[in-house]
């Protein structure tokens, strides 16, 4: 089966606020059938997108209406004339199981994996009239489920497919309830938060609609039987009858769909509702959800309204005269929004929410019959059957008058919540703004105001008049979040005049709390305490968020004006004014204030400019600031440091300027000359004699082999202060040892001098100069030749006779002849142990001659057997060498083996001398040297068994074996 929408009945099109035509809201459009009908339907139901058709000849049609051409077609297992024609078709929500019940009480189950329906044997004889399905929705089985009979009887049943052919589908049938007024027309049930056990149960015949509500009985495992009877025999109903009901009149039960895609007042936490359908009209209300059970049913009833069948327009008679007598209603649903009914061959939509009627349109033609109205609560969608075809009522932007509806009740919220369009909003907003100022509600006003286009000048004269600063205020602020950014203009004034309101109401508050008065009979002190607290954080939220709104000069001049310091001071941090908070704080000398800024700025210029100042007055606090900012310019900081340096009286370990350099260059690893020129600045000016900690930092500098100071500079500042230690190492680092060593004597610093003498030992000339200009000082300071002396002993590179000149021309080689005795002593031991050396080179000489002379008589035994070392052959087959070592070897093998065991230079001239010999170039005296070069080169000495060490006892060639162990 495919369908096709074609041109259908419709609902007048409706014109929204803008103006603009909006599609029908119902449009009922028949869908085209591609298959042949045998027979006329007689019962129909949709779920889930799954539509169910009954046949009068028993035959089911199962169609997916997402794949409409897939259609299961299923008979049931009996003739219509043995079990009687199919009367309803009960579908769950999920579309999973389907019970069917003939004219005769023959009831069917069929499950959706199933094409064979089974008989439902417990339920024989029962006229099934409504059933109501488990709220869980379960898909393998239907659990427990409700059946109302024509009887009045309501059955518990729990049917599970199986595919035994003995077992019953129903694991048990239990009737748990009778009514005394009817057949049970509709039956409800569903879940109640707070509690699993939990169910409400609603049971609907034509006169009675009966609410349950409690908790149900439980077993040790499922399906084991009843859980309703518990919940019907402990709880009673809270019951709404009805007198004079028509007994041929429809009734029936429907409930909305389950969800929507537009927010719904109703529907708010999952609350539906429930429309009964009776001869006097449609009774119609919330199904609230409570885990308090107790007044549930009342409050549901209560507070659902009867829609009478008068409010459905009668139909015209041939002559187009209303008839006088009141139209049957056949079927009825809910969709959203509306009560959807068929009349007497025409459907009918009425809004629920003010009774009336939005569509009222002839559907079926004279003497056609229909099947009824059936909503797939699933997927909100809603078809009208009848014995031959099928329509669709496709319903277009339900919600779209619900607005207005809830505009002319005076629900500005429910009305906002469904306005749509700017329009619709604006009027919902005008029109509750109106309604609030009528009844005195000026702040409630002022906040719908704000989202309204009524003109401004209205709104704050309004509230100007009647003397509402505050609704005055809430008004500026909503209008101001509502304008558009591109209205500059506009947004300043209104952020500017909320500055002045705000300032009125502080200081008005303030007023009130000086004085100690009441502002009405209400408000006491403490309250108007707290509401200053309340408008003073009103007033931090509102510049924060529109401070690009507001002009800095304009809010300094009002806000100035009246005296709120706090107030400006926050508005300026707030705009990072910071300059104008450090300004303010620094002229009031309020420097913990000042600090307290300076810890939240970024802007290093602030630094800078106020560093002279907040160093002269709290420069522990500021240089603590300083460590912890990053890519600051230390360098900036220099003047403020060095005017720091000069007025403070602290110690070196408490100068705040040191501490700042030498963390730049401890921490910061800075190489800026113009850092360790300030520092060596400061450690040189101290009024301390003690130069340790500059001399700390030199030899620190020295250590690491850097000088990032300026040497000339240092030594000028440490000439200037006579910083002597200090000048002494920067000449020494400077190599300029005779100017070190100068510097410190004029100073009377021997011992300095002499640490200097020590370093320079690179030229021993210009030590022994260094040593003697230190030697003449001490001379000439010494009161003694003793001390004089002494010195002498400390140094090895001076003697007596060096000193002799320095010392006075009364002094008397008396005064120190046991150094000149001591002198000549060493002298004379001195020129024994030469003569000792030269006894014995003497010696060595006569023993070198002797060998020499023994040489010419050294000889070599050489065995008969002996062998060449290199070529293994015997020794005395040709010329031969032997050596003192008893290595013995042919002169062409030693020959050989020397040429590849030379150098390459040695080698090239043993082979041009072999050339010679050979070939006779070289004849007569020539060749006789030649031989004797050559044989020098050779026979020098035995250098084999020292080259071949590294060579292995087994060459490749030889034969292993040999070898063998």
């Amino acid at each position: 089966m495919a369908y096709e929408s074609s041109t259908g009945y419709a609902a007048p099109s409706t014109s929204n606020l803008d103006g603009d035509t909006a599609l029908p809201m119902f449009n009922i459009e028949p869908v085209s059938l591609q298959f042949p009908l045998a027979s006329d339907f007689v019962a129909a139901e949709v779920a889930n997108n799954v539509l169910i058709l009954a046949l009068s000849t028993g035959r089911i049609l199962r169609i997916d209406l997402d794949s409409p051409t897939d259609i299961d077609d299923i008979d049931l297992p009996k003739k219509p004339s043995e079990v009687g024609i199919i009367r309803r078709l009960f579908l769950d929500p999920s579309a999973s199981h389907l019970i069917i019940t003939t004219t005769l009480a023959e009831n069917y189950y069929l499950h959706t994996q199933s094409r064979a329906p089974k008989a439902l044997s417990r339920l024989k004889g029962v006229s099934i009239e409504s059933i109501s399905w488990n709220p869980s929705q379960p898909t393998a089985s239907t659990r427990e489920i409700l059946v109302g009979a024509s009887d009045g009887n309501v059955y518990e049943v729990y049917i599970e497919p199986s595919s035994e052919f003995y077992r019953r589908e129903e694991r048990y049938l239990k009737g748990v309830y009778k009514t005394m007024d009817g057949p049970v027309m509709g039956l409800w049930t569903d879940l109640i938060p707070g509690k699993p056990d939990l169910r409400r149960v609603i049971i609907a015949t034509p006169s009675s609609f009966l609410h349950f509500a409690g908790k149900i009985g439980r077993h040790g495992h499922e399906g084991s039987g009843s859980i309703f009877s518990k919940l019907f025999e402990s709880e009673s109903a809270t019951v709404h009858d009805l007198s004079n009901v028509a007994p041929s009149a429809p009734s029936m039960l429907a409930v909305s769909p389950e969800s929507s895609e537009t927010p719904t007042l109703d529907h708010t936490s999952g609350e539906r509702i429930f429309g009964w359908l009776t001869s006097h009209g449609v009774m119609h209300g919330k199904l609230f959800l409570s885990s308090d059970t107790v007044d549930l049913g009342g409050k549901v009833i209560n507070q659902a309204k009867m829609m009478p069948r008068s409010q459905i327009p009668p139909s015209q008679t041939a002559s187009g005269r209303p008839r006088k007598s009141q139209d049957a209603v056949d079927s009825m649903i809910l969709s959203q929004w509306h009560i959807l009914q068929l009349v007497e061959g025409r459907f009918v939509a009425i809004n629920r929410l003010d009774d009336t009627v939005v569509l009222d349109q002839p559907v079926l033609d004279p003497g056609q019959s229909a099947l009824g109205l059936v909503a797939d609560i699933k997927k909100d969608t809603y078809w009208l059957f009848t014995t031959r075809e099928i329509f669709e009522v496709v319903v277009t932007d339900e919600s779209r008058d619900v607005w207005k509806i809830m505009l002319k009740q005076q629900h500005f919220d429910a009305a906002s919540q469904f306005a749509k369009t700017s329009a619709q909003k604006d009027a919902v907003a005008t029109a509750s703004g109106d309604y609030l100022v009528g009844k005195g509600q000026y702040m409630e006003a002022a906040a719908v105001y704000g989202r309204s286009t009524k003109p401004f000048e209205q709104v704050a004269l309004t509230f100007i008049d009647n003397a509402q600063q505050d609704a005055l205020r809430k008004y500026l602020v909503t209008k101001l979040s509502n304008l558009k950014k591109s209205a500059i203009m506009q947004r300043i004034m209104v952020a500017t005049w909320l500055i002045e309101l705000y300032m009125a109401k502080l200081n008005t508050l303030d007023d009130t709390i000086t004085t100690k008065a009441e502002l009405s009979e209400s408000m006491n002190t403490a309250e108007t305490q707290d509401q200053l607290s309340v408008i003073r954080r009103e007033y931090q939220d509102f510049v924060a968020k529109y401070k690009s709104d507001l002009d800095k000069k304009t809010v300094y001049e009002i806000i100035s004006s009246h005296g709120r310091e706090e107030e400006l001071l926050h508005f300026a941090t707030v705009v990072n004014d910071y300059n104008y908070v450090l300004a303010y704080w620094v002229q009031r000398e309020r420097w913990q204030e000042s600090l307290d800024v300076l810890k939240k700025q970024t802007d290093h210029e602030v630094f800078y400019k106020y560093s002279s100042v907040l160093m002269a007055h709290v420069p522990v606090e500021f240089v603590e600031i300083l460590t912890r900012q990053t890519n600051l310019e230390a360098r900036k900081l220099i003047p403020a440091l060095l005017n720091y340096n000069n007025i403070t009286t602290a110690p070196l370990n408490q100068n705040q300027a040191i501490r700042f350099l030498l963390f730049e260059i401890n921490q910061h690893q800075s190489t800026d000359a113009a850092i360790h020129n300030t520092l060596i600045s400061v450690y040189a000016s101290h009024p301390t004699t003690d130069e340790m900690a500059l001399l700390s930092y030199l030899e620190a500098q020295s250590l690491g082999h850097e000088q990032n100071y300026d040497a000339d500079f240092a030594l000028r500042l440490c000439i200037q202060h006579k910083r002597v230690q200090s000048c002494v190492h920067i000449y020494s680092s400077m190599g300029q040892y005779q100017q070190a060593v100068d510097l410190a004597l004029k100073y009377d610093e021997v011992e300095l001098a002499t640490n200097v003498a020590d370093r320079a030992d690179v030229d021993p000339a210009l030590r022994k100069k260094l040593w003697l200009a230190i030697a003449k000082k001490v001379i000439s300071q010494s009161s003694g030749i003793k001390t004089a002396i002494e010195f002498l002993r400390r140094v090895d590179l001076l003697r007596i006779e060096d000193l002799i000149p320095f010392f006075p021309d009364f002094v008397v080689i008396d005064d120190f002849k046991e150094e000149i005795c001591t002198a000549l002593e060493d002298y004379s031991r001195k020129i024994d142990e030469l003569k000792k050396e030269m006894d014995d080179t003497e010696e060595t000489a006569a023993h070198i001659k002797t060998d020499i002379k023994a040489l010419d008589q050294r000889y070599a035994i050489v065995e008969p057997g002996e062998r060449c070392y290199v070529c293994g052959l015997p020794l005395l087959a040709r010329q031969f060498f032997v050596f003192p070592c008893q290595h013995a070897f042919h002169s062409d093998c030693l020959a050989k083996k020397v040429v590849e065991l030379a150098g390459i230079a040695k080698s090239k001239r043993i082979a041009e001398l072999q050339v010679e010999v050979s070939k006779g170039v070289s004849v007569g005296k020539k060749r006789e040297a030649a031989i004797k070069e050559l044989d020098a080169l050779v026979g020098s000495s035995c250098e084999l068994a020292v080259k071949l060490i590294d060579e292995p006892f087994i060459s490749a060639t030889d034969n292993t074996e040999e070898w063998a162990l």
